[in-house]
This record gives structure tokens, C-alpha cells and sequence, in this order.
């Protein structure tokens, strides 16, 4: 804190003041005419409440003789207060803030030295606390908020913050700050511009705004150049606004003001250039999702910079288009059995790219076989084609910029109607067999007797001929595990009262529960995965032998146990011990309260532990390749429980890799599903480290209502956190964690050691389970790069 009359104006400013005493008080009133303010001698600002929601108000600096009352400084900026709050000059010298309940909201408290004796608006909108000899003890010049007026000076360790909106006048996301010697511009902990060797910002009474070095040398003309001239008729100011530019505005005076059709009257006109540059690709090279937010692009309209939805989309929140947008239609499914793919098309935006990650990259190919690559992969959200090459980007995509010197297209995926899916190809089958029976009944009736006779002894002899061939298969048919218990469908029918209480759906067919009567008033709750064997074709067949087979040579604490099966005819199910607590998904996200910091890396333990079991201790080598917390189940001590192998690849003892199509669940795919290449057990470990970092923050991995945008996909969100040295505020609001952050970033390094993009950088399960253990040290990770663009 300077302790002179010139701290940061001129010595004439300081001696032209209107002396507030000690004990003055001002009050915030709803009725704008009983307002007082604090004004400056000239009148050209004031100071006192300004009313900016329905009863919320800023304490704040204002151009006075505005109409629209441009606020320059604000106390009380992310705590507005109410009607009857007060600001008081106190008798020690302190300048008080309080609510309409007096409870303190903001304070100044004056330096060392003699102390204050008044107060005082001066003409330059600075606003001070000084003694009998004018020295300035604090002074809002030292404590701006979004704003520069001319005659201040922006010096180290300061930060100018922009609001939040233009509406909302709260800290955004965008501020900087001289700091180590650079003037460094930041969106959250990410920096976008940047100037070395700055000791100062200086804004000129003249109307120049300029970097100085320590010896005083002019290092650039931020906005203005020297033979800028605006000190007389004009009010400037100079603003680092919403959208994280810095711009300098003048507005005319009545008095002085030049011609009124080269500087309309009534409106602030902005003085180009701006800092930094007015363009949307100012902010291409800094973290996700960029400033326009998600599934958003951003364009330049008036000099302004403006965040709009492509087709099908709209905004998360009307009122705050930096947040980014949401689709305004269902998902594609990724169920092999749906044609969903024939409910979407490809809407072409012209002049648009998308500078997030590609997940897959095909060169030299047509416009139409891009397009036809999105629409049949149920991971695809959107195509940008240029130069033959087509940039595949899944939900939710990031950094989209709209400029006429863009030659590539984007192709976005949206829902041609309001349907969900066509039927099912079983739907169809059912249909076709009942239509057979038509036809089969219809000439009974309309035949002759002889025919009747004729067609029923064809019908009894292949009949038989089925049912004898069936027999057959069955007593051929060897199933593994002679410990597992052959059910008859009649037997699982029973028990679950006609498949009556649902607990979920599966990735081929629907859970539900029942309850085995073991005899002498015992029985036992069980779990029963019913197949639904009509959209089952050869590969479905596969994947059910794969399943018993995995799961019935497992055992492990970790893993659910399969008791038995049911295989008759065109009936299969599993049938699975009963899990009382549900799934980890419920657990995880459901309404009632946070689950305890401990409890849930239990669970993270146990789950590392199982996998292990799964990758590196099973007889047959099983990758599971849908690790997500609807398929972790808890049983009654809540002790994770890993389920459904329906998509696992059974492994041979001398193989590592194997080759499939996509499989799993958006988010929690590992990058090389995307790519028609060999994939291993570290594709479990890849979703995995989306999981691990789901309990951590007790949050799903895509969540649209969040604060801030960058906060939106957890991944890179923890990424940006653990980068930036801020990895506390993944558990800001968990005192237990809180309590515990040394785990916290040691889980953290661990979950970004295994969403690494090159699979060969990832951890095995055993390795995971030691570091969480604490046997073995956790180095720390590098940020995931881009395995897919290095293919």
C-alpha cells in the first residue's frame, strides 16, 4: 500500500475532495429516489448501493452523469446484499459493510500510521481513507474488480477480474494479474495471453494504456498509442469484460463532447485495438472447452464475441451462453441389436471447425463416407471434413470456432424424429411367427378333411423330428463348472414370480429378482439375467457360452458369483447371487447423502483388487471391457462387487490381445476402441481411471449443471486441477477429504496414470492395486496426450 498523496493519481486530484466524516453512514433503499450516494467534487462519480436484481445490491464506484450508471468498482460483488443493508465510515477508520441483519459482509482496514480522519470520492473514481495530511491509507485504486479508470496504475500482485456475465456481476472466469515480472492473462488456471518483463500497467489521463518496465521504458500500447488524446470530453474506462477481453471505451460529455455523428451520444464506444485480439481464436490454445463452453462454437459479431449451439442443440442455460449447450435429442444407441442409426442424419454447418481431440481420424476419404462413418458409430457426435480428411469428435466436443476463412465443414449427428428406435429385430421375428400361424390355421379351417389330416401327420412328424434333434443337442451340449447349478426355465420363472421385480438392464437383457425355495423353510435371494435369445444371432450365442464360462471359473471376493444358468431351448439366463445394495451407481449419484471419503475408497480398493483377479490370477484371462459404476454392485457390508461379463473377451494363456469391435460405455471407452487395432487389459484400466476419479469427487464423469464449463467432463477437469497444484478443489465441498488430501492426490496421480492415451503408459491392475495400497510410490503422471492423432 503506497503511503503518499500521489499513490496513484496526481496531487491535484487528491487535494479536490468532498471530506466524509467519521460515523457516515449510507443505507441501500429499494425506492432509487430515497438513494443516497458519496459523490466526487466534479459529480462525474459516485459512490453508495446500486440496486442490480430484484432485491440485491452492490456496494459500488458508478459513472454518475450516465444515464445507465456504468459501475466501476464493487465491495461486495459475489455477496450481494438487501434492502436496509449499510456502509459505515466507522470512528477507528474502517469502512463496514453490513447486511440488513448487521452482519459484517466486507471491511477495510486501514495501515499502519496515522490514522484515517476521512473519507473521500475524488475525481478520478478512486476512492480513499486518509489522514489529516491526505495521505491515502487504502484506496479502491489498490482493489479494482473488472475496471481501469484513467490516472490508475495496475501494479503487482493485483488481479483484475472480469464478472461473471454481463448481467451478473459476480467473479467470472476470466482475470489477470502482474505476477514474477509478466502480465499474464488467465481463463481459470489457464493462461491465453501473455507479455514478459512487465512491472506495470499504467492508463494514461491522456487515454493511453501501456506496459512499463521496471525502469519506466514503454514495453507496448496495450490499447491506445501515444498520440492518443481523450482527457478532455471524454469519460473512459477500461474494462476486462465476460468474455476475456480487455477493451477501452469512451463515452462523450454533454459539455465537451466533439460531434455527436462520429461519438453517438448515450452509448460507451469501444477504441480498438483490444487485448487480446478480438477474434475467437485468441482462446484455440488454452484448456477444454474453450470460452465458449461445451458442444458450443463461437463467433465474432460487432466487435463482440458470440457463443452459439449447431443444429440440435441448445443452451444448457439460456441466460448464461457461456456455459455451452446440451443436444435437445436422445442418444444414439449403442445396443447391437437397435437400428437406431436410421433415426439420425448428418446436418452440414459450413465455415466451422472443432479443435478438441479427435477420437479417430480417416484420411483420403469422400464427404460421403465421412458422414456415413458417424452415422453408424454410436460414439460419433459430429464430423468435421476438410482436405478429404474426416476428424471424428464424440460428446461432449470442445473449442468450436465460425470464421469465413474456415474451408472445412462440420457435419453434426442429429435425431431425424421424436422415436427412440425401431422395433427390434425379436419384435419382428414374433411378428412373422404369429403371421405363420395365420396362415397355418387359415388353411386348416378352409381345407378338406383329407388335407386337415394330411397337413397335421406333416406337422406331428417334423414335431418330433425337431424335439428329437434338440434332445440331441442338449445331451450333447457340455456346459463348464459342474458346480453350477442347471436351472429349468419353469424353476427361475417360479421363483421370480412370473419375472415380476425388475433390478436393471443389462447389456443383453434385463435383470430381475427372485428367490430359490431351498426346502425346510429356507431359501435364498438371487439375481436372474434373462437373455433376450430372439435378437440373439450366432455372435449373441458366443457371447452367452463366454459368459458362463468366464464367470463360472471365477472366485473371488470381488466379483459376483454366478450360481447357475438355464439353457432350454430358446430360454438362457443367469443366475447371479443377490446384491442387497444395489449398484455403485445408485451408491455414487443418488439422492440421499455423499457417501464417507473412506467408504468409497474401500470400494475403489476392492474394485482394483477384482480386476487384478480378472487380468492376472484367473485361469483363463478375462477383460471385461465395460467397467462403469452400473455394473459394480454392493453387496451387504457394501463390499464392491464387479458384475456383468456379458461383453468380456476370454483370453487364451499365451494371448494378450485381442481384436473386437467397440464395445463398453460412452465415457468410459479407452481411446484405442476407436481404432480397428489389437486391445488389451488395459482398456479395463483406462475406464477404470474414469471410475476411480467418479469416487473421488463423488460426481459423474459428464455432468452439464456445473459452475463452470471446464468442469463439465471430470477428466479434464482433474487434469486442469492437478496441472494447476489445485487438486483440493475436486473435494472443496467434502470435509472428510478435505481432511485427507494427501490420499486425495495420491488417488488423483493414480487415476491420470491410467486414463493415459497410450495404453503402453498405463499401469497394470496390480500396479494400481499396490499404489493404492501404498506399497508402491506414486510418480507423478503427465497429462494425457493425444494417443488417437499420433496413429
Amino acid at each position: 500500500m503506497l503511503l503518499s498523496p500521489t499513490s496513484s493519481t496526481s496531487s491535484v486530484h487528491q487535494t479536490q475532495r468532498n471530506f466524509i466524516t467519521l460515523g457516515s453512514s449510507l443505507t441501500a433503499q429499494l425506492n432509487q429516489n430515497e438513494q443516497s450516494s458519496w459523490q466526487s467534487p466534479s459529480g462525474d462519480f459516485a459512490f453508495g448501493f446500486q440496486q442490480i436484481q430484484k432485491d440485491g445490491f452492490l456496494l459500488a464506484i458508478w459513472f454518475n452523469k450516465i444515464p445507465q450508471k456504468t459501475i466501476v468498482w464493487s465491495a461486495n460483488r459475489d455477496n450481494l446484499v438487501q434492502q436496509g443493508s449499510t456502509v459505515q465510515l466507522t470512528q477507528p477508520g474502517s469502512l463496514v459493510l453490513r447486511d440488513s441483519t448487521a452482519k459484517q459482509v466486507w471491511n477495510t482496514t486501514a495501515v499502519s500510521g496515522p490514522g484515517v480522519s476521512h473519507a473521500a470520492l475524488l475525481d478520478t473514481g478512486n476512492f480513499v481513507l486518509a489522514n489529516q495530511s491526505l495521505f491515502n491509507l487504502w484506496e479502491s485504486f489498490d482493489e479494482p474488480t473488472d475496471t481501469l479508470l484513467p490516472a490508475q496504475i495496475f501494479g503487482q500482485s493485483i488481479e483484475l477480474a472480469a464478472r461473471y456475465s454481463e448481467s451478473n456481476y459476480s467473479r467470472g472466469k476470466y482475470y489477470f494479474k502482474v505476477d514474477d515480472g509478466d502480465l499474464v492473462f488467465y481463463y481459470g488456471s489457464w493462461p491465453y495471453w501473455k507479455e514478459n518483463d512487465v512491472f506495470q500497467v499504467t492508463f494514461n489521463p491522456s487515454g493511453s494504456i501501456y506496459l512499463e518496465s521496471q525502469n519506466g521504458t514503454v514495453l507496448k500500447w496495450l490499447t491506445t498509442s501515444s498520440n492518443s488524446n481523450f482527457s478532455k470530453g471524454f469519460y473512459q474506462r477500461a474494462i476486462l469484460e465476460y468474455d476475456g477481453i480487455f477493451r477501452h471505451y469512451i463515452y462523450p460529455k454533454d459539455e465537451d463532447g466533439p460531434d455527436s455523428k462520429e461519438w453517438p451520444s448515450g452509448e460507451w464506444s469501444y477504441i480498438s485495438p483490444s487485448t487480446p485480439e478480438n477474434s475467437c481464436s485468441s482462446f484455440q490454445d488454452f484448456s477444454e472447452p474453450g470460452n465458449c463452453g461445451y458442444n458450443s462454437y463461437c463467433n465474432t459479431e460487432k466487435d463482440r464475441l458470440n457463443c452459439n449451439c449447431p443444429t440440435g442443440y441448445t443452451f444448457i442455460d439460456p441466460n448464461d451462453k457461456l456455459k455451452g449447450c446440451r443436444p435437445n435429442f436422445k442418444a444414439q444407441s449403442c445396443d447391437e441389436d437397435s437400428d437406431d442409426v436410421n433415426h439420425f442424419q448428418m446436418y452440414r454447418m459450413d465455415n466451422i471447425n472443432w479443435a478438441g481431440g479427435d477420437y479417430e481420424l480417416f484420411e483420403a476419404v469422400n464427404e460421403g463416407s465421412c458422414k456415413n462413418s458417424c452415422l453408424v458409430d454410436c460414439f460419433c457426435a459430429l464430423v468435421v471434413y476438410e482436405n478429404q480428411n474426416c476428424h471424428m469428435k464424440k460428446y461432449p466436443f470442445s473449442k468450436g470456432i465460425r470464421n469465413n476463412m474456415i474451408e472445412g465443414k462440420t457435419l453434426i449427428k442429429v435425431r431425424s424424429d421424436n422415436s427412440t428406435s425401431k422395433p427390434s429385430r425379436s419384435r419382428h421375428l414374433k411378428r412373422e411367427d404369429q403371421t405363420t400361424l395365420i396362415v397355418i390355421g387359415s388353411v386348416l379351417v378352409s381345407s378338406s378333411v383329407f388335407l386337415n389330416i394330411l397337413l397335421l401327420i406333416t406337422s406331428l412328424v417334423l414335431y418330433f423330428r425337431l424335439c428329437h434333434k434338440a434332445s440331441i443337442t442338449k445331451s450333447n451340449e457340455t456346459m463348464p463348472e459342474k458346480n453350477l447349478q442347471n436351472f429349468t426355465f419353469a424353476e427361475l420363472e417360479k421363483a421370480t414370480d412370473g419375472f415380476n421385480e425388475q433390478l436393471g438392464v443389462g447389456a443383453f437383457g434385463v435383470v430381475f429378482k427372485g428367490i430359490l425355495d431351498l426346502g425346510n423353510n429356507d431359501s435364498l435371494a438371487i439375481a436372474v439375467k434373462r437373455l433376450d435369445n430372439n435378437n440373439m444371432v450366432e455372435e449373441g450365442e458366443q457371447e452367452f457360452k463366454a459368459e458362463v464360462m468366464s464367470i463360472g471359473r471365477t472366485n473371488h471376493k470381488n466379483l459376483v458369483q454366478l450360481i447357475g444358468f438355464c439353457n432350454e431351448g430358446q430360454h438362457r439366463l443367469l443366475v447371479y447371487e443377490y446384491m442387497s445394495n444395489g449398484s455403485l451407481a445408485t451408491f455414487l449419484f443418488g439422492p440421499s447423502d455423499k457417501p464417507k471419503w473412506h467408504q468409497r475408497m474401500q470400494i475403489a480398493l476392492g474394485i482394483a483388487r477384482g480386476l487384478f483377479y480378472l487380468h492376472e490370477e484367473c485361469s483363463t484371462q478375462i477383460i471385461h471391457c465395460d467397467i462403469k459404476p452400473q455394473n459394480i454392485l454392493l453387496d451387504d457390508s457394501c463390499k464392491a462387487r464387479i458384475s456383468d461379463f456379458g461383453l468380456a473377451k476370454i483370453l487364451k494363456t499365451d494371448q494378450t490381445r485381442t481384436t473386437t469391435g467397440i464395445r463398453g460405455t460412452k465415457g468410459y471407452v479407452a481411446p484405442e476402441w476407436f481404432r480397428n487395432i489389437a486391445v488389451t487389459v488395459k482398456v479395463d484400466v483406462y475406464s477404470y481411471g474414469i471410475l476411480l476419479l467418479e469416487l473421488i469427487c463423488c460426481r459423474k464423469n459428464v455432468e452439464e449443471n456445473v459452475e463452470e464449463d471446464a468442469q463439465m467432463v471430470l477428466a479434464d477437469w482433474a487434469c486442469d486441477c492437478y496441472e494447476a497444484g489445485k487438486m483440493e478443489c475436486l473435494v472443496e465441498n467434502d470435509d472428510e477429504a478435505v481432511m485427507e488430501m494427501k490420499m486425495v492426490e495420491k488417488c488423483v496421480m493414480v487415476a491420470i496414470w491410467c486414463i493415459q492415451e497410450d495404453p503402453s503408459l498405463r499401469p497394470t491392475m496390480k500396479k494400481v492395486m499396490l499404489m493404492l495400497e501404498g506399497s508402491v510410490k506414486v510418480s507423478a503422471p503427465p497429462l494425457p496426450n493425444s494417443f488417437i492423432s499420433s496413429l
